[in-house]
């Protein structure tokens, strides 16, 4: 995935209000939306080199949005909103070999009253539905984890790919890791163990999961290797 424009070097001073962060570029303060909801545990330092991007839109509240930041260890993909379109590419280009078995695929599929997955995949005799997860944590070399916050809603949708599974479908998860500095992947069951016990009773249930790093630079993100998953 191409960024459409060229990003703004800057560096990071800080965030608040959950969605704004205040960078600095050629000593003005730039007011950035931090599309990413979760705490982005061990990014946060002053002065961290962070790359911004200019909103098309000229009538958008925040003009900029917060796109990578350096950790000093690798850059990362903070922006989720980016999440689907780099999976999308990656579908798209047959890159994740577990699912290349399935040739079309739907975006936003709605499933039962409440809730929606990421993406319907089909080919002429199956069907399957594949959830994203972005993922920038990283505490211990080499290792990429999520979540890094407690989230309700991400115990929800391994839930929901269970119950897809007994109507029919084939279940995947799939963690992104916006940073190319990981070799593997496993659950942070510290930050939220109520997650992690839903995600070994998913596998047990059925449902796959696949974890992928990104190549991240100003230009662009896209899927670069597979990821071994930790389950224990």
């Amino acid at each position: 995935m191409k960024f459409k424009n060229k990003l703004i070097s800057s560096k990071f001073q800080k965030r608040y209000k959950r969605f704004f962060t205040d960078v600095e570029s050629k000593g003005n303060t730039l007011v950035s939306h931090c599309a990413n909801s979760g705490s982005m545990l061990g990014l946060l330092e002053k002065n961290n080199k962070t790359w911004i991007s200019l909103a098309d839109n000229p009538d958008r509240k925040l003009k900029y949005t917060l796109e990578i930041i350096n950790d000093q260890k690798s850059n990362v993909g903070v922006n989720t909103h980016l999440a689907n379109r780099i999976v999308e590419e990656a579908i798209e280009n047959r890159a994740i070999k577990e699912i290349k078995n399935y040739n079309e695929h739907q975006r936003e599929v709605k499933f039962g009253l409440h809730s929606r997955f990421d993406f319907e995949l089909y080919n002429k005799t199956k069907k399957a539905f594949l959830e994203v997860k972005n993922v920038t944590l990283s505490r211990k070399k080499g290792i990429a984890e999520f979540p890094d916050a407690v989230t309700s809603r991400g115990l929800k949708h391994l839930e929901e790919l269970g119950k897809a599974i007994k109507k029919g479908y084939e279940s995947f998860l799939i963690y992104l890791v916006q940073r190319e500095d990981c070799k593997e992947f496993r659950i942070a069951k510290d930050i939220d163990p109520k997650y992690y016990e839903g995600f070994l009773k998913a596998k047990k249930n059925g449902v796959k999961f696949i974890s992928y790093s990104c190549k991240v630079n100003e230009k662009e993100i896209y899927l670069n290797k597979p990821i071994k998953i930790i389950f224990k």
